[in-house]
């Protein structure tokens, strides 16, 4: 990815790029690992991407990206919310053990707001549509995975995967490969 970079540096330059792209590494793997985005990393992530926003775009459109991003996912954190405590009471009535598990976390609603302060005010919306969607297909391999090898279960489906890397992979799409947005969002 260094190569990549070097030779196809986005307009923040290499070393910039470089940062980004280990910070993004970085929360990937422990969002990955715990289902955990940490506040350290936030607030590091979140003046990095504050700074390198400005730096590229200017101060309106990164703080009305991150705004936005903010904004969106904390509706569906709280769409989440009300999904648990729905599915909890189901599960209650029905006499089986409930688990604590939320649909998104508040982690996810600060990453959105970060990731809105790196893309902006006019790709941070799809920077969570294509997020969303490479969550939801990977997540439909899984099933064809489980069902394919035997393993599907009632209790199989009950896995949970983090929804950070894949806001990640969306926004290093969108970051270091400007083509690919062009693609979807022709001019």
């Amino acid at each position: 990815m260094s190569i990549y970079v070097w030779n196809q540096a986005p307009k923040m330059g290499y070393w910039l790029a470089m940062l980004l792209l280990i910070y993004l590494g970085v929360v990937f793997v422990i969002d990955l690992e715990h289902r955990l985005i940490l506040h350290p990393t936030s607030i590091v992530g979140s003046l990095l991407t504050l700074g390198l926003g400005i730096y590229t775009r200017g101060i309106v459109p990164t703080l009305l990206g991150g705004l936005v991003g903010f904004a969106i996912l904390l509706l569906f954190y709280y769409f989440g919310v009300l999904f648990a405590r729905m599915r909890t009471k189901r599960m209650l009535a029905q006499g089986q053990e409930a688990d604590d598990e939320e649909a998104l976390g508040a982690g996810d609603v600060i990453l959105a707001t970060i990731l809105g302060f790196l893309v902006g005010i006019d790709l941070i919306w799809f920077c969570i549509l294509l997020s969303i969607l490479l969550g939801g297909f990977i997540s439909f391999l899984l099933i064809v995975w489980l069902i394919v090898s035997g393993k599907y279960s009632k209790n199989a489906l009950m896995m949970f995967i983090p929804y950070g890397p894949y806001f990640i992979i969306g926004a290093v799409l969108i970051i270091y490969f400007p083509s690919f947005i062009q693609i979807f969002l022709p001019k």
